[in-house]
């Protein structure tokens, strides 16, 4: 499970990053909030952390923008604003509940899995994309009526595409997203395996979805004009 702690106090954002990461959780810190939109703007997490007072934007921004960005990756507000009218705010906003700070970690974790498991229960079981349907309880994969075996790596490439489509991804946000391990530059792993990806795609039917964008990366769509 991918997080994403939004947070300007780096010893508080460094804190929870540590606690998270000793539980099994891959995570993200960004220290501003433009640095945190953007990050969750174009990039598959599971949960947002989101500090709502933050330098360059602030939480309340933050979440209407992504709400409206059609962003629907559940969000936990950490905030030391205790007031009824913020926090009815904020839930109308968009946001998925609030951790009044100072905080216990275990409450943190509480609420973290309880945020990730409702969201996991929901909708979200399932991605489709065109005749695509993904499972992600699963790992089952089918395109039009076939199944289609695909291995491990193969589905987190996968997983990260159709939750990605229609944008342009460089190799280094595929990497990142869709490795467990610290990306070699000058390897060409992404290449390789999208070409795997694409056989067993495009292997029962023409109309292909993987697309080169030279000298930048891959789009995930349906056509490329």
């Amino acid at each position: 499970m991918k997080i994403l702690v939004v947070e300007d106090e780096k010893k508080v954002a460094h804190f929870i990053k540590k606690g998270l990461s000793e539980e099994g959780f891959q995570v993200d810190v960004a220290y501003d909030g433009e640095g945190g939109f953007n990050r969750a703007a174009n990039t598959a997490y599971d949960l947002i952390l989101l500090d709502m007072s933050l330098p360059k934007k602030n939480g309340l921004t933050i979440i209407e923008e992504l709400r409206t960005k059609n962003v629907a990756t559940p969000i936990l507000c950490m905030t030391a604003n205790d007031t009824v009218e913020d926090i009815v705010t904020g839930l109308n906003a968009g946001s998925d509940g609030y951790l009044i700070k100072p905080f216990a970690f275990i409450e943190l974790l509480a609420r973290t899995r309880a945020l990730i498991r409702r969201s996991s229960q929901t909708g979200d079981i399932e991605l489709c994309f065109a005749d695509l349907r993904l499972n992600r309880v699963s790992h089952k994969f089918w395109r039009g009526k076939q199944e289609i075996a695909i291995t491990p790596q193969e589905y987190r490439l996968l997983e990260y595409f159709m939750r990605n489509p229609n944008k342009v991804l460089t190799r280094t946000m595929i990497a990142e997203n869709a490795w467990d391990y610290t990306f070699d530059p000058f390897s060409n792993i992404v290449d390789v395996y999208i070409n795997f990806l694409r056989k067993k795609l495009d292997h029962h039917v023409g109309n292909k979805l993987i697309h080169t964008i030279r000298g930048v990366g891959y789009i995930f769509k349906e056509k490329l004009l």
